[in-house]
């Protein structure tokens, strides 16, 4: 039998490649403002600002969080007093979102510093 030789190189001939279908990811949560209770690590990873893994380190440190089935849940307000805690603070930690006013926050800061200011000097003066 002979060799039968095609007059078009191989490469020549346009191959349809198929079409890989897109990834489905899981959409990032976002937990809602009315939502008093955060759900999940996520949740209350986003929440404090900061990556799941550093959640989970604080939690082991004492951040007061609590499982529930196979969930770990927070509230925002324990998290805020936690954090105040930690920050050496009396009063609880105000986190900021994308959507909210801050004025009357940075208002109540400058009048918290203010205060402290004052006190020192006082303490300084005697």
């Amino acid at each position: 039998m002979d060799a039968v030789f095609y007059p078009v190189a191989l490469n020549a001939i346009p191959m349809k490649k198929k079409q890989k279908p897109a990834k489905k990811s899981r959409p990032a949560i976002k937990p809602t403002a009315q939502n008093e209770r955060l759900k999940g690590w996520n949740e209350i990873a986003s929440f404090l600002g900061q990556p799941v893994a550093v959640a989970h380190r604080w939690a082991r440190s004492g951040m007061p969080v609590t499982r529930e089935g196979r969930f770990m849940c927070a509230s925002r307000e324990e998290l805020s007093g936690y954090l105040g805690r930690e920050a050496g603070l009396d009063v609880p930690v105000h986190i900021a979102t994308e959507n909210m006013d801050l004025s009357a926050d940075l208002k109540l800061a400058l009048a918290h510093a203010r205060a402290g200011k004052h006190n020192k000097n006082k303490k300084a003066k005697r």
